[in-house]
């Protein structure tokens, strides 16, 4: 069995682990005293989230590279990459609003609800993986 993975999908997992440990290590250190515990709560989430669905789309791209239902393996993995980006970073965005510019951020709550549906199509979609 050979197993041929994606390029482009292991750069998008690089760049977005980067991101998950840089910010991970930021909201660790350089935002503790910078946070209300609340707000604390909701960057916690955020990396969570990010880390658990990018692990998700390493298996996904694994996955993809055994299976003849690659169109559905790549929707799976875009859903989670985008649900990374509303749902993770909106609320680091949100968490951290009252340092980088204040209310002018609000417009960025009711994203958070998109990246959180395409997290849950995403895992929907691999229903067709069994068919």
């Amino acid at each position: 069995m050979h197993i041929k993975f994606s390029r482009g999908q292991w750069i998008i997992i690089a760049i977005l682990g980067t991101i998950a440990v840089s910010l991970g290590a930021f909201g660790a250190h350089a935002l503790k005293d910078a946070l209300s515990p609340t707000q604390i709560e909701t960057f916690k989430t955020a990396s969570l989230y990010h880390y658990v669905h990018l692990i998700a789309m390493c298996i996904v791209s694994i996955l993809w590279s055994l299976s003849d239902k690659k169109n559905v393996m790549s929707l799976s993995f875009y859903l989670f990459g985008i649900g990374i980006f509303f749902f993770s970073g909106s609320l680091y965005v949100l968490s951290t609003r009252h340092l980088i510019g204040g209310d002018v951020w609000n417009f960025v709550g009711p994203i958070t609800p998109i990246g959180g549906l395409c997290f849950i199509l995403a895992w929907l979609n691999l229903i067709r993986v069994s068919n």
